[in-house]
């Protein structure tokens, strides 16, 4: 069932709250040892927010299409008297004294919270294979990861133990999961949800959006969060930019042929497919590394006399980031407002952009390199050289799951700023086959 379903069942009468709550903790307590999707499980929350749903709705108060709705959040969501690890040993015992903005509209809409999800440590990574929590493994093989750094949230939508789950995406860590595990991952425009109470990573890249089972889902939870409104966007008649450089090179057969076949059916539905040569895609991804190393040294640093402490990835990542000077960093920041400006310019030729998520599928646990014919990629930069530029330029992006013999495969559309509503009902439209 997706949300709209569920709710349905609710109020129909044909299922209670309590019942989705206990089927949804049986689902994540049964999985836990084969995905560890999970840090954080609220067992006694969860019942204690589904039997006051069930209440509400049966006194005639509805809060809306999550009411009852089981949900998880990323374990980097402030949660008063619920520990919010960041993934990291050093947060391990961290307790708050408040709730993130996120889960106060989330309560507010009555959804109710499963648990919180792993994560890479301190979400500086992309394959959610943590050294204190162990690592997250994907549904469709345990073998492969989920993707990152948002990867228990990935898996515990993919898994069907929850509708929904918060992430974060600093550098694609909401789409490249979504890519990798084969649900919908939304990166909203920048700004246009709420961040307080998120322990940050990148100031300035941050974004906070949904996973879901399906485009409409992403949609309803964006309406509880950011209070977008459902839109209607037929897909004949849409200018669809494809990309001739960048976003096209360096794909495996898989993802190529599903990117071919998704770009048909758009034709079929009547959109028209406009080849587009879009601004410094590449320069705009080393842009947002060198910002993100810049921003994550300099709120992480105070932690370095701890160093044991750190995973060896993430503390090799903040040791390059203390070398980046001040002028370089304004630097990159300048450039920013340049590519920004260059990619306004597109929008007066087309409504979307149409891109792979990820260069790959899912790889293997430990996995370090990806071989494209006789030459060698690290995976980190296969998995996010085609979503990082989004994050920097602040445009929305969402990455829809596309059916394969093997392994899932993402779809990314992104749009001008503030689009969010227009991106979802296309999205929707162009892929509703494959998303529902």
């Amino acid at each position: 069932m997706n949300i709209g379903e569920a709710g349905a069942q609710l109020r129909a009468r044909r299922i209670s709250a309590v019942e989705l709550a206990r089927e949804s903790l049986a689902g994540i307590h049964a999985a836990q040892p084969r995905f560890n999707a999970f840090i954080t499980i609220t067992d006694e929350l969860a019942l204690e927010q589904a039997r006051r749903a069930d209440d509400e709705l049966a006194r005639g108060l509805d809060r809306g299409p999550l009411h009852g709705i089981p949900y998880a959040l990323k374990d980097v969501f402030a949660t008063r008297g619920i520990p919010t690890t960041c993934g990291s040993k050093i947060f391990a015992s961290r307790v708050t004294d408040h709730d993130s903005d996120a889960y106060e509209k989330l309560t507010a809409a009555g959804a109710v919270l499963m648990g919180k999800t792993g994560l890479h440590e301190f979400a500086y990574g992309i394959t959610s294979n943590n050294p204190h929590f162990g690592a997250i493994r994907n549904p469709h093989d345990p073998e492969r990861i989920p993707g990152g750094s948002s990867g228990g949230s990935g898996v515990a939508v993919a898994a069907g133990l929850v509708y929904f789950a918060m992430g974060t995406d600093t550098g694609g860590s909401i789409r490249v999961p979504a890519s990798y595990c084969g649900c919908v991952g939304l990166k909203p425009t920048y700004g246009r949800v709420s961040r307080a109470g998120v322990f940050p990573l990148g100031f300035t890249l941050d974004h906070v959006g949904p996973l879901t089972r399906t485009v409409r889902d992403a949609a309803l939870v964006m309406q509880a969060i950011a209070g977008t409104q459902y839109a209607t966007r037929p897909v004949a008649g849409c200018r669809i930019g494809v990309p001739r450089n960048f976003f096209a090179e360096r794909l495996s057969p898989a993802v190529e042929g599903a990117f071919r076949a998704a770009m048909a059916q758009a034709e079929c539905l009547g959109a028209h497919l406009v080849p587009v040569d879009v601004p410094d895609p590449a320069a705009i991804g080393a842009v947002g590394r060198l910002i993100l190393l810049s921003e994550a040294s300099a709120l992480l640093k105070r932690y370095l006399d701890r160093r044991e402490e750190f995973g060896r990835d993430v503390l090799a990542l903040l040791e390059q980031g203390l070398l980046v000077s001040a002028t370089d960093y304004i630097d990159a920041q300048r450039l920013r407002r340049v590519y920004q400006s260059r990619w306004a310019e597109l929008w007066n030729q087309i409504d979307f952009v149409f891109t792979p998520t990820t260069a790959i599928e899912a790889p293997l646990i430990g996995q370090e390199k990806v071989a494209f014919g006789s030459a060698d990629e690290d995976v980190r930069l296969a998995s996010t050289r085609f979503v990082r530029p989004f994050n920097v330029l602040g445009l929305p992006a969402i990455s829809i799951p596309w059916q394969t013999a093997g392994l899932p495969v993402g779809i990314q559309i992104a749009g001008m700023p503030g689009c969010d509503e227009e991106l979802l009902a296309f999205g929707e439209g162009a892929f509703s086959p494959q998303s529902d």
